[in-house]
């Protein structure tokens, strides 16, 4: 068998030792700079407003849109820290559609509003299940106070022209945490109360209170 020469023995371990040096230090690199960036995308996610609505069945987290829906953003979050929303009910639920509330007590009284906000339904935002987006009436630009969580794809609500049939419901959020409690509210049985002849859970569903959480 051959030997192999001692001195040539120490200088290719020497070799190895440096690429396995460099090899770490790219590692380290690469491993910094993705840390990095997902920090600075944690950070971007985090920026935006989120809010806790504590209902009688469970709690929900929206993370908000305001680059997409500023005027939108605005006043909903006005609401939120006015307490508006604190004792109101989830009026109208249809399954594999949506659910609707922020606009009467448990007793059915309607509340006083501020007055609407501009249509932003032309931001790209989809009416996908989980986002949440304004109720209004046939007037495009009528949105107050009252929202709707989709509990389906709704595509029919989407913006489509700037007219009173297509301008759409805006979208300004979506729930990123219990979406499970969106689905046990869609599954409720209802019927008719209060004003409505149909739609309204059996067993009310209240917004207990909503919270603008501290941002990250």
């Amino acid at each position: 068998m051959n030997k192999i020469n001692p001195l040539r023995r120490l200088a290719a371990l020497a070799i190895v030792g440096c690429l396995a040096g460099s090899v770490n230090v790219v590692a380290q690199e690469k491993t910094a700079a993705t840390g990095t960036e997902n920090s600075e995308i944690t950070a971007t996610l985090s920026s935006n407003p989120r809010v806790q609505l504590r209902t009688n069945l469970g709690d929900l987290i929206v993370e908000l849109q305001p680059e997409k829906a500023p005027q939108t953003v605005e006043n909903f979050l006005q609401y939120v820290k006015d307490g508006f929303y604190s004792g109101t009910i989830f009026h109208r639920v249809i399954d594999g559609f949506m659910i609707q509330g922020g606009g009467y007590t448990l007793a059915f009284d309607k509340k006083e509003v501020r007055d609407p906000i501009p249509n932003e339904a032309d931001n790209k935002l989809d009416n996908v299940k989980f986002t949440i987006a304004m109720a209004r009436t046939q007037d495009p630009h009528s949105a107050t106070a009252q929202f709707f969580i989709n509990t389906a794809d709704n595509d029919f609500l989407n913006h489509k022209a700037k007219n009173a049939a297509g301008w759409g419901y805006t979208v300004f959020g979506e729930v990123i945490e219990g979406q499970e409690v969106t689905d046990w509210i869609s599954k409720t049985p209802t019927g008719s109360a209060g004003p409505f002849r149909k739609d309204v859970p059996k067993n009310p569903i209240i917004i207990e209170e909503a919270i603008l959480l501290p941002t990250e």
